[in-house]
């Protein structure tokens, strides 16, 4: 079974959406299941260099939803272990660039760590994941070799391919993350209870199981 989940790097309900998936994937053993992360880009139209976060959020929300918004946040991250430290974040970057070192790290053998680096980089410790030298440190710290990622982040490295996917899911009606797209199929929209993906894991597994025997 294909396992495709489409999400951003700034996205907090993505940072508890990955929690509860780790902990289906445990509870659930993974067998059977090839995990890949795809980009999208929540607003493509912020800046390489980012922008101040607090006014961005205002902008967005309103200073008292966006209070809100960041209380209930902290309230469901707590139930997975995510400590979100808003007060540490002051710029929202642009995450094209983080969404390419993702993609590399599929290539390293290490994407799944990558994308929790990032989220505890963003989130918790408050580091502005649009500079390279922040995907640097994060790319040393998955054991990446970073002169490559280095070369690679220098140039348009893969920009346009990112620029597609991200299209594609929209092209397949996503419009919400984190969404976990299975076999190019079948979507499911939003950060997922533990119990409910290994529901669906059992299901999905079984239907191909029979429709191998069939064979």
């Amino acid at each position: 079974m294909q396992l495709d989940v489409v999400s951003d790097t700034v996205c907090p309900w993505c940072y508890i959406g990955k929690k509860r998936l780790d902990q289906a994937l445990v509870m659930h053993g993974g067998e059977g299941i090839t995990l890949a992360w795809r980009p999208f880009q929540l607003d493509a139209s912020i800046p390489a260099e980012g922008v101040d976060r607090k006014a961005y959020m205002e902008k967005k929300f309103g200073a008292e939803r966006a209070k809100e918004v960041g209380n209930t946040i902290r309230e469901f991250g707590e139930a997975v272990g995510i400590d979100f430290r808003f007060d540490r974040i002051e710029r929202s970057p642009n995450t094209l660039d983080s969404h390419r070192l993702i993609r590399w790290a599929g290539t390293a053998g290490c994407q799944n760590e990558m994308v929790d680096i990032l989220f505890r980089r963003y989130f918790e410790d408050g580091e502005d994941i649009g500079l390279h030298e922040v995907l640097l440190e994060a790319a040393s710290e998955a054991g990446m070799d970073v002169d490559i990622v280095r070369d690679l982040l220098s140039k348009d490295a893969d920009k346009e391919l990112i620029r597609q996917e991200d299209a594609l899911a929209r092209q397949m009606g996503i419009q919400g993350v984190p969404s976990f797209v299975i076999n190019s199929q079948w979507v499911m929209v939003g950060a997922q209870e533990p119990e409910m993906l290994v529901r669906m894991f059992n299901k999905l597994l079984a239907k191909e199981a029979e429709a191998t025997a069939a064979q």
